[in-house]
Parts: C-alpha cells; sequence; structure tokens
C-alpha cells in the first residue's frame, strides 16, 4: 500500500505525495498528467515497492495546495520551473544526487523529456506514457494535412480565461464526458477531482498550458533509455506524433502500442502498463 505524505523542497514549495516501497530502493519519480493527479499511479505503486523501489508520486505544481505559487502570474509555471520541480523532490525524497528512474504521462510525459534533456547523467532510465517527443509532437502539429491540429484543438481552448469555470460547471461534466471520456472510470474520474475540482487548483493546472503555449519545449535528442507507451485509439495524440517519436531518442529505445487503449493509459489499462513498466526499469538498473 502506499502512504501520503508531505514533501518540501528546497525552493520552499510542499508537495503532497504516494509514497511506497523501501527508503534505500532505487528511486522511480512518477509525474501525472492533465486533468489527472498522482492517483494515477495507484496501480504502479505496490507493484514498484514489491520489487523492491521506492515510488514517489507527487501531486504536482498548482496541483498540491502546498506548491500553488499565483497561476496570474505565468512565469510560475514556465517549464524550466516544473522541470526543476522533480529534481527538487527526488532531493527532498533523500536522493540528491543519485542516479533514478524517470516516469510521465501527458504533461508529466512532458516534464519527464525535459528532465531527461538537462538532466541525462541523472537518469537510469526514462518511461513516457501518452507524450510524444516535443519535436515529434511540434512535426505532427504542423504539417498542413496533418489531423494533429484537431486532436490538439482542446490546447486552445485551454487558453481561455473562462475554461476552468465551464470544466468545473455541473459537476465537471465537460471533463468527464469531454476529456475523460475516453473510457475512464467513473471512480478514477472522482479520485482525480477530489484533488483537481476546486477552481484555485484547475486555474493552477491551467497555467501550465498559458505558460507554455503549444508544449513547444525545446528538447533535442535524449541520450536516456526510453521506453515509449502510447494507446492506439488515442484521442489526443495521434499516430504521426507517436510513432515520429523513437527518431529523437539516440539511446536505447522501445515503443510498446496498446491496442484499444485511448489517451488515459494508467486509468485505462494500469496492469499492462506497470508490467512494462517494470520489465524496462529492471533492463536499466540504476
Amino acid at each position: 500500500m502506499a502512504d501520503s505524505t508531505s514533501i518540501k523542497t528546497r525552493s520552499g514549495l510542499t508537495f503532497t505525495a504516494d509514497v511506497a516501497g523501501p527508503i534505500d530502493g532505487p528511486l522511480v519519480l512518477l509525474l501525472h498528467g492533465f486533468p489527472e493527479s498522482r492517483h494515477s499511479w495507484r496501480t504502479a505503486l505496490p507493484a514498484l515497492a514489491a520489487a523492491g523501489y521506492r515510488a514517489v508520486a507527487p501531486d504536482q505544481r498548482g496541483y498540491s495546495p502546498g506548491a500553488r505559487p499565483d497561476p496570474k502570474d505565468l512565469s510560475n509555471y514556465a517549464f524550466d520551473k516544473l522541470v526543476n520541480d522533480a529534481i527538487e523532490i527526488v532531493a527532498a525524497a533523500g536522493h540528491e544526487g543519485r542516479r533514478f528512474h524517470q516516469v510521465g504521462h501527458d504533461w508529466g510525459g512532458q516534464v519527464s523529456w525535459g528532465v531527461a534533456a538537462v538532466h541525462a547523467k541523472r537518469l537510469a532510465s526514462l518511461t513516457v506514457m501518452s507524450r510524444p517527443h516535443p519535436k515529434s509532437f511540434r512535426r505532427a502539429l504542423e504539417k498542413p494535412d496533418g489531423e494533429q491540429k484537431n486532436r490538439s484543438k482542446h490546447h486552445r481552448a485551454f487558453l481561455d480565461a473562462e475554461t476552468g469555470k465551464l470544466l468545473l460547471a455541473d459537476n465537471a461534466r465537460r471533463l468527464r464526458e469531454g476529456l475523460f471520456g475516453q473510457g475512464v472510470p467513473a471512480s478514477a474520474m472522482d479520485e482525480h477531482l477530489s484533488v483537481l475540482g476546486a477552481p484555485e487548483a484547475m486555474e493552477a493546472a491551467l497555467a501550465w498550458y498559458r505558460a507554455n503555449v503549444g508544449l513547444a519545449a525545446d528538447i533535442g535528442m535524449i541520450e536516456v533509455p526510453t521506453l515509449y507507451i502510447w494507446g492506439d485509439v488515442d484521442a489526443t495524440v495521434g499516430p504521426d506524433a507517436a510513432y515520429g517519436t523513437g527518431e529523437f531518442v539516440s539511446g536505447a529505445f522501445a515503443m510498446e502500442v496498446l491496442p484499444g487503449v485511448g489517451h488515459f493509459v494508467m486509468d485505462q489499462a494500469p496492469a499492462k502498463a506497470t508490467d512494462l513498466l517494470l520489465v524496462h526499469l529492471k533492463k536499466h538498473p540504476v
């Protein structure tokens, strides 16, 4: 079982996190996406603990009440700060300067690509779910005859000041039927909304998009051994962006396609994704 705790970083932010496994085990940092939370990793944490890993899954900047700087100042949600949070959480979890495994889904995947680009020597492995390499994503998005633009149209909507209110109105109906309406169980939606359902949390989460328009992080080739997991009915990320990801990884690379699975891999196929993760970690020990 995972325990919920608070992790205070040197920047003065306090992150709510679920942790599991031996304190001295190799650390696995798991970063959730939008509109989810640390609860994405409910299946992975006990499995990682049983395999001897120390698993740490925080509610990220803006999602954790103690790590929620003013979202009106978008500099608080700049990409370099999101990446630095990951490194500071690892340090506060007792692994400063030590190598660790980085795992991320969706926005957490975007941050994970950033950690791998800037702190390659710190990582034993990288696992990203759903979110393609930023350069592959950008290339697909800019194709004049491509369909990634349509899949990503919600990003533009997230820039509107009224979006947060609309997403939470009527018991978050638009989230439940729209973004989550890709086969995510109702119980999982409820867990995520227990974190993201407050207006202040939603505004902070949307600040990630507003501070980083187009997800256009300048991330080059990735040297870290990488596993990329993508569901082939992902409504948000199309095959062009997904299958192009390997072109931007110079280290060992494996791509696993989950048939019939959508964008929210850990809510829709948690056992399969966790099994793939464990195999990858074992191949690339700290």
